[in-house]
């Protein structure tokens, strides 16, 4: 198979069906994260698993953020092994594995099931952040350096694709099933969701290779190893720490959305779950167009201004959306975020590209996804506190978390590249 797309990108001896099979992970497990985390379960687990009580959005945010800070204190040393050994892929295999079952395993939470629930969201979401660091490591032994923009914008693009035929296909059970319940065809979605990780994983394990070497002389505890990466980023690669900070922030933002736009069109713009199903579908085409677009400009106008571009599409997203009134507006907005959501997922992974350390690629993703862990905990849960306080005012919980963007785009500013068309091969 010829993809002359990725012609000049790549480093010697990788194969552009190589890169291909690469981003089929992100095809994979895109459709998780918007049938679980995004569009589907945590409507359902709000509505129906928690009965929609007044602080059913606060225990959600609750749940996510145990699984982040899980992923925090257990991912990073499991990266730091992978380096290690040159097993990443093994270890992605695990996770995988993990991941697709627990989902399955959210097929059989009803109304009232809040401990079975919380238990398999928790133990799916740490095995998929622990899957997006391992697949994200790969990317700087596929591409060439001034080509990270392009490959990894492309990634997410066909990863949206996996998303949208997911929520597709759940889409099409809602209808089928709308008539037996909630509980009936959300079962039957994260099946579906579980089988669609499965399937387009695969490619990924079968025809990528693994190219980092073991490091044998290192005998170090991984922990210890993730001690002296951190030390090395404070000490000597401040670019890489002010991305990472941030990240904390603009990823907060984004980590709302992610996991509260569901809950926010039903309660506030009174969506139905369809509608909610085909907002959301629709939005990933806009977000696998964002992804695809802004990777090209990307490699044109630098790392940086890619990324501040990216912060402010989603600052104008915040406002409107928390001002709309009308499901148009809102509309508006959520495709808005589409774009800003495809762009800046791959600015990050490929700006992280641009500052690992050889040989330790795993544990720079890793420390990159720490501070999205965090963010992932700061976010909803202020929301989600913000939600408690004000007896349920969901608009003025999305402007005041939307000042997270504003923060992440201030600590952009010291950040200092070089033009990355003028970094060489490696």
């Amino acid at each position: 198979m010829k993809f002359s797309f990725f012609q000049n990108q790549l480093k010697p001896g990788v194969k552009p069906s190589e890169v291909f099979s690469w981003a089929s992970y992100d095809f994979a497990n895109s459709g998780y994260s918007t049938v679980v985390l995004t569009a589907i379960f945590n409507a359902y687990f709000v509505g129906v698993v928690t009965n929609n009580e007044s602080w059913s959005t606060l225990v959600w945010t609750l749940v996510i953020t145990l699984s982040n800070l899980i992923s925090i204190a257990v991912i990073p040393i499991i990266s730091a092994r992978a380096d290690r050994n040159a097993n990443k892929k093994q270890w992605l295999g695990l996770v995988t594995l993990i991941c697709i079952t627990t989902t399955g395993a959210l097929g059989w939470s009803q109304a009232g099931d809040f401990l079975w629930a919380s238990i398999f969201v928790i133990l799916s979401n740490i095995a998929f952040n622990a899957g997006v660091v391992l697949n994200s490591a790969f990317l700087s032994e596929l591409a060439l350096p001034n080509s990270f923009g392009r490959i990894s914008g492309w990634g997410w693009s066909f990863g949206y694709l996996g998303g949208i035929i997911c929520l597709g296909l759940c889409l099409m059970v809602v209808e089928a099933q709308k008539h037996e319940g909630a509980e009936v065809y959300v079962g039957s979605c994260m099946l579906i969701t579980a089988l669609v990780f499965l399937l387009g994983s695969l490619p990924m394990f079968f025809c990528v290779r693994e190219r980092s070497k073991p490091l044998v002389a290192q005998e170090k505890h991984p922990f210890e190893e993730l001690k002296d990466t951190v030390r090395e980023v404070i000490k000597e690669n401040k670019n890489f720490a002010w991305l990472c900070l941030s990240g904390v922030f603009y990823q907060a933002g984004i980590a709302v959305v992610v996991t509260l736009s569901a809950v926010y069109a039903q309660i506030v713009m009174k969506f139905s779950m369809a509608e909610t199903i085909l907002l959301i579908l629709i939005v990933n085409f806009t977000a696998a167009f964002g992804a695809f677009a802004l990777g090209f400009l990307h490699d044109i106008i630098g790392h940086k201004k890619n990324l501040i571009v990216t912060i402010l599409i989603w600052i104008l997203t915040i406002v409107i959306a928390g001002f709309s009134e009308s499901k148009i507006m809102f509309w508006i907005s959520a495709n808005f975020a589409g774009i800003a959501m495809g762009s800046s997922q791959s600015s990050g992974r490929a700006m992280v590209a641009a500052l690992v350390a050889k040989n330790k690629l795993a544990q720079f993703y890793s420390l990159w996804n720490v501070s999205v862990w965090i963010a992932n905990v700061l976010g909803p849960i202020t929301y989600g506190v913000i939600t408690w306080i004000s007896g349920g005012n969901h608009r003025m919980a999305i402007l005041i978390t939307g000042l997270f963007f504003v923060i992440g785009l201030l600590a952009l500013c010291p950040i200092k590249l070089q033009d990355q068309k003028k970094i060489p091969s490696q």
